[in-house]
């Protein structure tokens, strides 16, 4: 199993809640695959999908075995990053109020640095190419799974009241483009900011880790890559799929996406998992 080389910590603010988050991110060199763990008030809530409670507005998990009372919100971006580097077992535990992930730079590009510079130890367990295709569909969205003789490739289609986002296509190739999936930040239409933030969302939202869609089709801040907002969208499905236990880099396939999002994301993730 690979895990990080030695322990790390990271402290940042939640993106819904603004609360502090500190964590502590442990190696498990157990010689079993025991996944990507969270420790929280006493708790441990594994990273699978039976845990999902919530992905309205990001993906929340708990422990539901015991109930939902102790939760962690925003885990999509660290899944990803814990996917892109091949980690199978690593243990997180919060040392803080805040029950979210740090949001950081609103990627995953401050999680794959920090995995890479502390090192790792352990190889990645192997995983089992897919054989069959999948078709999950919900109104006009949909995801498709097919067998791939290569890597695995995703593609991801978006249709948002925005030019450049319109009608849009965006594919991830493992030898070209990862970069700029990993450091894709998280983004929004500008003008929903001050509803949801009544809501009780978005309190952490930042210029510094989110893109805002404006309503003159630009972008509240410059993009670090072309369609960076779709490639955003490439990060979050990577890190909801990896929470069937099984890593999508790894399977071969060629998954195609459109118009989705967290809740299609994890309802295909359910029904794909006994298969993978």
């Amino acid at each position: 199993m690979k895990t990080v080389k030695s322990k790390i910590t990271a402290s940042g603010n939640g993106l819904m809640t603004n609360l502090r988050a500190d964590v502590e991110i442990c190696p498990n060199v157990s010689d079993k695959k025991e996944g990507i763990r969270f420790f929280i008030n006493g708790k441990m809530i594994e990273a699978k999908t039976s845990n999902v409670v919530s992905c309205e507005h990001c993906v929340v998990l708990a422990n539901v075995e015991e109930g939902a009372g102790t939760k962690i919100a925003l885990i999509e971006h660290f899944m990803a990053a814990c996917a892109i580097c091949g980690i199978d077992n690593l243990d997180v535990y919060f040392k803080s109020q805040g029950y979210e992930i740090p949001i950081m730079d609103g990627s995953a590009k401050h999680w794959v640095e920090l995995f890479n510079q502390t090192g790792y130890q352990g190889e990645q367990a192997a995983v089992k190419p897919v054989s069959n295709h999948f078709v999950f569909s919900h109104n006009n969205s949909m995801i498709v799974l097919m067998p791939n003789q290569g890597k695995t490739t995703i593609t991801y289609a978006v249709n948002y009241n925005h030019p450049d986002l319109k009608n849009r296509w965006v594919n991830l190739d493992l030898d070209k483009n990862l970069d700029e999936i990993i450091e894709a930040r998280t983004f929004g239409y500008l003008k929903d900011l001050e509803t949801f933030q009544k809501m009780g969302y978005s309190k952490g939202v930042t210029i510094e880790n989110t893109v805002g869609l404006t309503d003159d089709g630009g972008y509240t801040v410059a993009l670090r890559s072309e369609f960076e907002p779709v490639k955003h969208k490439i990060l979050d499905i990577i890190g909801d799929l990896y929470l069937t236990g099984v890593n999508p880099l790894g399977l071969n396939a060629n998954i195609f996406v459109k118009e989705a999002g967290h809740a299609l994301h994890i309802n295909f993730a359910k029904n794909i998992e006994k298969s993978l």
